[in-house]
């Protein structure tokens, strides 16, 4: 973030190894859009395709695929399922993914549950296409997308 907007200096800014420049004023919701944007493409390498076993997922498009059948998500799911593919083989508690999902808003929560709920309809819609059951429950600790 900078005061300086000349062509010239977010060149430079950008050929030092800048990710992106942004120049003052901007708006909250820019920076968060572009960070979100950066954070994406580290996560997963710039690939324009992600595989999980018979899984696809075509971020660019916000496309799920089961094969070659489309799985039609709400925003929230399509972000869960992206939190799991960052994160595979790995814990993640209610806490984590209501954090992810919802930022600063999930402390405002009384309880968790409806994390169950995104879970559920999200196993549900990628079962129905044929795909395993691939997030496995860890009773009292949260969840994990299982490779095994």
């Amino acid at each position: 973030v900078s005061a300086r907007g000349a062509l010239d200096d977010k060149v430079t800014g950008l050929a030092l190894g800048a990710d992106d420049y942004l120049t003052k004023p901007f708006h909250l919701a820019e920076l968060t859009a572009r960070i979100q944007a950066i954070l994406r493409r580290r996560q997963f390498q710039g690939q324009n395709e992600l595989r999980f076993r018979a899984l696809t997922v075509r971020p660019d498009r916000a496309q799920v695929l089961v094969g070659d059948e489309p799985v039609p998500l709400t925003r929230k799911e399509y972000e869960l399922l992206l939190y799991f593919l960052a994160n595979p083989n790995r814990l993640l508690t209610k806490e984590s993914i209501a954090e992810h999902l919802w930022g600063d808003a999930a402390d405002t929560a009384d309880s968790f549950d409806f994390i169950y709920n995104h879970l559920k309809n999200l196993r549900r819609k990628l079962q129905e296409k044929g795909a395993p059951d691939y997030i496995r429950t860890v009773y009292g600790l949260g969840y994990e997308l299982s490779s095994e």
